[in-house]
Order: structure tokens, then C-alpha cells, then sequence
């Protein structure tokens, strides 16, 4: 392992046997309270023991594989940004090569788990306690890099040498803390470094919020190759944008490949080219036996006409989300139900229901509150409308 720059800077005392003890009894402990008391380390501060015990809580939902022995975690602003374990595998899944380069390395979750299908590992970072605090947890995990404790800007301007792959995952807060996602508000900025970047690297992948538009970033980025819209649990967690200099067509605007894919959930994953969405016309009806409630990752697609005309299913209206058949298509990446329709008079008061509001003026809390209803039980109530108007329906 090869560390340019060298400080050392961590306070490697926080691994002493007592001190990790007295972290690990605490880690339910209110953590206001703690910082109210001295620490009883000499070593170290209460604050850099409530920083492990934050950095663990989180781990425990994020990133569980790296609870071990002697691992250390940043303050917590330098674990909003990161990837979950489950998001980190699934890109490690498509990234192969023989070299990366990780540019914002951060506290290098993403690097950990791509790095696994490549010889040669590169991480810069310009923060040299993060740095070096990735470094002594990749030592823990006997992971080799060679980490670059320099300005991004400074590093990619005296580059020379190529890699198979550059990864980026731009900070997305601004000077004055505010969260931004937009390409041209990050740092750093994907559309003022894109083509230095494309000089140096075969494939540049870059992860960006769940809340950047799909036309902006089509718009904006010529070498768009890939899209990847990553959802977890049924929600969009990360968009990942992959430029290739070599995929580059003459057109007006690049034509990438969307993929939408909500992970451990077992549905299908749609994977179908910009131009495929964008020119489905979408088949209209009204409800049949069977009703299709698409998952966050097909609807950030804008996928829904395009499926529904591969599967056979037809839209219900042109502003509802939703699809419909007589025949079940169990080939579909969201929740089918059989449904039947309803009246509001039989609604009872106190009844049971899982209720959606789907291109309707009420919202569930509405439904529930005027029909005297609660959540709950194993049926569906859906309101909506189709092309025929508004409707009810629940399910079998």
C-alpha cells in the first residue's frame, strides 16, 4: 500500500482495547448526553468516541460487511454521501478492468467493492484524515491501492497515464452547506472536467442523486453511454451515469441505455435505449382483472408506455401510473394485484386497507380521514382514474 503525501494525522489511540470496549458499550447510549461528559481516555476526546459510535450506527444499516475489528469511520458529513453496501455491490457487478481510479474516494465504500475486479487501485482524496483514515481500514481489510492525498484539479492536470475505469461521486453540498444536484453545481463541476476526464479514462462513471431529471443529463452530457437508476426497497436511491468517449454517436444527443433495476426484490430489470422510451405510445383501457403498480425505479425511466406495449398491458389513463390486463404478465418490475372495483358507499368505517392515491385530488391521509378508514391489513385500496373517469378498486 502506497500512501503519496503522507501525514500522519489519525489518532490511532481510539483502538485501544479499553477505549473500543467503552465504544461498543455505548452504542446505544444517548449520544447528547455523552458529549456532555469528559471523556475517562486520556487519549482521546468524547467527541472522537462519539464519532465511532455514529460512524457504527450507521454501518449497521449501510455498510454491515465492514463492522470488524479495528475498522475506524470519519465524521458523519463524510458518510452522508456514501454508497450502501447493496448499491456498492451492484456496480461492482458491471465494472470490470484491469485499472481504476477513484477521484473522489471519500470514505471509499464504492472502491472497496469495485475494486475487486481490478489489478490496479488508485483513490485521491484531498482531505488527509480521510485519506489516511481509508487507508488503515483498507490495511484492516488487507486491500491493496495506492492512495493520493492531492487537489483533484492539481492531480488531473499533470495526469499522463490511462485507466479502464475513472470513478467520481461529486460532493453534492456547496460552500454554504446547501445540498445541490445538478451537474454544474457539484464539486466537481462533471461538465467543465467531462473531456479531461474522457483523455484519461476508457469508462467514466459517475454517481448522482436520485432527484436529477433524465433530459437534463442527456442534454447535458454528449458521451452519455449507460444510465443506471438504482433503487432499493422501492426507493430510487442513486443515479449512475457512465460516459465512453468510443460509444460517442453523430447525433444531435446521445441515445444511452437506460437500466432501472430495484434491487433485492427479485422483479425484472428493464434495460431498453433512450430512443425505445421516448417513441412508445402508450395503449389505453379501462380496468381489467389485473392491475400493475410500477416500481420508483421504472417510473424515474419514464419507462411505462414502453413496457406496457412490450408486455401487452394498457395504460389506465395518459396521467396515471398504472397498467392493466385480463391475462397476468408476472414479468413485470412492480407489485400486481387482482383488483375489482368499488363503491365509496361500501366503504365501512374502521375498515382496513393499504391505500394509494394514484392521479386523484385526495391523498391517501384524505381517503382514510373522509371515509373514516385505517391503515393497515393485507387489501389495496386504490383511488384513480382511468380514461373514464375516477374510480375506486381494491384488491382480492
Amino acid at each position: 500500500m502506497e500512501i503519496k503525501h503522507h501525514l500522519n494525522t489519525l489518532n490511532k489511540h481510539i483502538l485501544l482495547p479499553e477505549i473500543q470496549q467503552f465504544i461498543k458499550a455505548n452504542l446505544s447510549s444517548d449520544l447528547h448526553g455523552l458529549l456532555l461528559k469528559k471523556s475517562p481516555f486520556a487519549e482521546v476526546t468524547m467527541q472522537e468516541i462519539v464519532q465511532q459510535i455514529k460512524g457504527l450506527r450507521v454501518a449497521e444499516k449501510k455498510f454491515p460487511s465492514l463492522i470488524k475489528e479495528n475498522i475506524l469511520f470519519p465524521p458523519s458529513l463524510n458518510l452522508e454521501q456514501t454508497s450502501s453496501e447493496i448499491t456498492a455491490q451492484y456496480k461492482a457487478q458491471w465494472l470490470k478492468g484491469k485499472s481504476m481510479i477513484d477521484l473522489t474516494s471519500g470514505f471509499g465504500i464504492d472502491a472497496y467493492f469495485i475494486s475487486q475486479n481490478f489489478e490496479e487501485v488508485t483513490l485521491v482524496e484531498q482531505n488527509i484524515e480521510l485519506m489516511e483514515l481509508v487507508a488503515h481500514n483498507w490495511k484492516i481489510l488487507k486491500k491493496k491501492a495506492t492512495f493520493v492525498n492531492e487537489n483533484l484539479t492539481n492531480f488531473l492536470a499533470k495526469k499522463q497515464h490511462t485507466f479502464d475505469l475513472i470513478y467520481l461521486d461529486p460532493a453534492r453540498r456547496n460552500l454554504q452547506k446547501r445540498k445541490v444536484f445538478l451537474l454544474e453545481d457539484l464539486s466537481p463541476n462533471l461538465i467543465e472536467i467531462q473531456q479531461l476526464l474522457l483523455n484519461i479514462g476508457k469508462k467514466i462513471v459517475v454517481k448522482l442523486s436520485p432527484l436529477i431529471d433524465l433530459y437534463y443529463l442527456i442534454n447535458t452530457l454528449p458521451y452519455l453511454s449507460e444510465v443506471h437508476i438504482v433503487a432499493w426497497k422501492n426507493e430510487v436511491k442513486e443515479i449512475i451515469v457512465v460516459l465512453e468517449k468510443s460509444k460517442k454517436e453523430e447525433l444531435a444527443s446521445p441515445n444511452p441505455k437506460i437500466i432501472s433495476v430495484n434491487l433485492e426484490s427479485g422483479e425484472p430489470i428493464l434495460n431498453a435505449l433512450w430512443s425505445e422510451i421516448q417513441n412508445a405510445e402508450g395503449e389505453y383501457s379501462s380496468v381489467k382483472k389485473y392491475l400493475y403498480l410500477p416500481n420508483t425505479a421504472l417510473l424515474k425511466a419514464q419507462a411505462l408506455s414502453f413496457l406496457g406495449k412490450k408486455l401487452g398491458l394498457k395504460k389506465l389513463h395518459p396521467n396515471t401510473q398504472l397498467l392493466t390486463s385480463d391475462e397476468k404478465i408476472n414479468d413485470f418490475p412492480g407489485r400486481i394485484l387482482r383488483v375489482n372495483t368499488i363503491k365509496s358507499q361500501e366503504l365501512k368505517k374502521n375498515d382496513k386497507y393499504n391505500i394509494i392515491s394514484k392521479n386523484h385530488p385526495l391523498t391517501p391521509e384524505q381517503i382514510k380521514k373522509k371515509y373514516k378508514l385505517q391503515d393497515g391489513g393485507e387489501k389495496y385500496l386504490i383511488f384513480t382514474q382511468c380514461i373514464e373517469g375516477k374510480l375506486i378498486l381494491v384488491s382480492e
